[in-house]
């Protein structure tokens, strides 16, 4: 499978996660984003570029719960909460978000 972006063909699984992580831009994102029907606004950026800090950080990307308790460390408790979360990726915040942030599926998402 692959998305198009910018004229450019890029590898992405059966589910429409990035192969290829080094392929990742913000246009990329914005397609994957399109296609997921979201629109990306700052509060989105916020979490992906946290997404993509925590993955280069600990090469894993973070399961919701984990997800949820370090962005509330990082960007406050009203920002720190499912609920928050699943407004801005209602497919799954950490599911979802990682497939925009061009990160690998999260452990433990099915």
């Amino acid at each position: 499978m692959s998305i198009e972006v910018g004229g450019k063909t890029l590898e992405t699984d059966e589910e429409g996660y990035l192969v290829n992580l080094a392929d990742w831009t913000e246009d990329v994102a914005n397609v994957i984003a399109q296609a997921e029907n979201v629109e990306m606004s700052e509060n989105h950026w916020e979490v992906v570029n946290f997404l993509r800090d925590y993955y280069n950080e600990y090469q894993i990307a973070p399961a919701v719960r984990v997800l949820t308790k370090a962005i509330g460390k990082k960007l406050g408790p009203d920002k720190g909460n499912s609920k928050y979360l699943y407004e801005l990726f209602p497919y799954g915040p950490a599911k979802q978000a990682c497939k925009i942030a061009g990160l690998p599926k999260p452990t433990g998402c099915v």
